[in-house]
């Protein structure tokens, strides 16, 4: 197991799917099939803002204002430490129609590719 932290060089991905989902009460189910510490965050989009252009600080992670939700913690829901390689974490919440993005915020993760877009209807 590895911790959370990598280099800014390193290719990491996030993919969610589906990618579009209806309006309401969702459930995010993070499956960790790395072998880095990742976890969720679900942060809203700007109108005509694109999935992957926010800025991380000197710390490598992005802000976090107006997270609307995280799964951070294996095996169990919610905020935590991060989610451990083969580990699975979950959070549920409820999302009105817009664009989402979906990230993992550990240091460097955001810019190494770990972010989607989510769309809801």
């Amino acid at each position: 197991m590895m911790a959370g932290t990598a280099s800014r060089s390193a290719q990491m991905r996030l993919q969610a799917r589906p990618t579009t989902q209806p309006a309401g009460r969702i459930s995010f189910v993070a499956a960790n099939t790395g072998w880095r510490t990742h976890e969720l965050v679900i942060l809203p989009l700007a109108g005509g803002t694109a999935a992957g252009l926010r800025t991380p600080g000197p710390d490598g992670k992005v802000s976090e204002t107006g997270s609307l939700g995280e799964a951070s913690r294996s095996c169990a829901g919610g905020a935590g430490t991060g989610i451990t390689s083969g580990a699975v974490g979950w959070v549920t919440v409820r999302l009105k129609p817009g664009r989402y993005e979906l990230l993992c915020n550990l240091p460097n993760h955001y810019a190494d590719g770990m972010h989607q877009e989510l769309v809801i209807t």
